[in-house]
């Protein structure tokens, strides 16, 4: 294999992103067979030994992508001392898998896995803002004021204000509806306690989209490899609209509208006594 600059390596290995391995780099924490490395530097991830603060990385194998339906009730991720199943154990596949697109374990729907570390942190850093489409089951048909306080943002327990976020019917099922729900940030449940501040009590969330892959046919449980094309896609995906200052602004508290003062008062969490 073509040598590579260490950075990338690192990068691949899941230490972040370029410039922070450039750092670690400078810092003289990284080592290639038992040298301090100098940054600038290239090396063979196949054959070269490459550690960081005396660990040794894995020699680099085979990226692999993949799409995988989880289905509700089992983990994101293979927590320590958790016997409960996760979505790593859906793959008869060895080697390490990072996580793209973390569910809670009441949702279900589209995850990527892969042993790319790059890709992985621009998938899931912030500064990116991709995508993530999903359709949700609310036990009531939703008013109209319920659904614009969603799209403006609505400020969480921890001060962290949502960002603006496109809502929409899907379509009406009995007494609730399906709503269409596109993010472009991942804080913990947003979706689940947007729609608890709010007063629609989900019943399913299922994640249909992460950028540009979709579910499509899989089945619950299902995966498959992305295809050339796709992961192709995915790494030539362009910086998302957030800055880091939007980001900062949005975790400042919100001053309510007076004019909505009925929803604004609704739409920050307090905590249980």
């Amino acid at each position: 294999m073509a040598e590579e600059r260490l950075q990338k390596i690192l990068a691949k290995a899941g230490y972040g992103s370029r410039r922070a391995n450039e750092e670690l780099i400078s810092a003289g924490r990284v080592k290639v067979n038992g040298k301090v490395a100098l940054l600038g530097m290239k090396a063979d991830p196949t054959i070269d030994e490459i550690s960081v603060d005396n660990s040794i990385i894995p020699k680099e194998e085979a990226s692999l992508y993949i799409a995988l339906y989880k289905p509700r009730g089992i983990l994101s991720d293979n927590a320590p001392l958790d016997n409960r199943k996760n979505v790593r154990d859906l793959i008869d596949l060895e080697g390490h898998f990072f996580t793209v697109g973390r569910l809670d374990m009441e949702s279900e729907g589209l995850m990527i896995l892969t042993n790319d570390g790059e890709l992985t942190n621009r998938l899931t850093h912030p500064r990116y803002g991709h995508e993530k489409e999903y359709l949700v089951l609310v036990a009531k048909r939703p008013d109209e004021e319920q659904l614009d306080i969603w799209r403006r943002g609505v400020v969480l327990e921890d001060g962290f204000r949502t960002a603006p976020t496109k809502v929409s019917i899907h379509k009406w099922h009995g007494k609730g509806a399906w709503l269409n729900v596109i993010l472009r940030e991942g804080h913990k449940r947003q979706i689940r306690e947007i729609s608890r501040v709010i007063g629609l009590p989900i019943v399913k969330l299922i994640r249909v989209r992460i950028a540009s892959i979709n579910l499509g046919n899989l089945k619950s449980g299902e995966w498959r490899y992305l295809t050339p094309d796709e992961v192709k896609q995915l790494k030539m995906s362009g910086e998302g609209k957030f800055t880091s200052t939007e980001n900062k602004n949005r975790m400042k508290k919100f001053s309510p509208n007076p004019r909505n003062k009925k929803f604004t008062e609704k739409a920050t969490f307090r905590k249980k006594k």
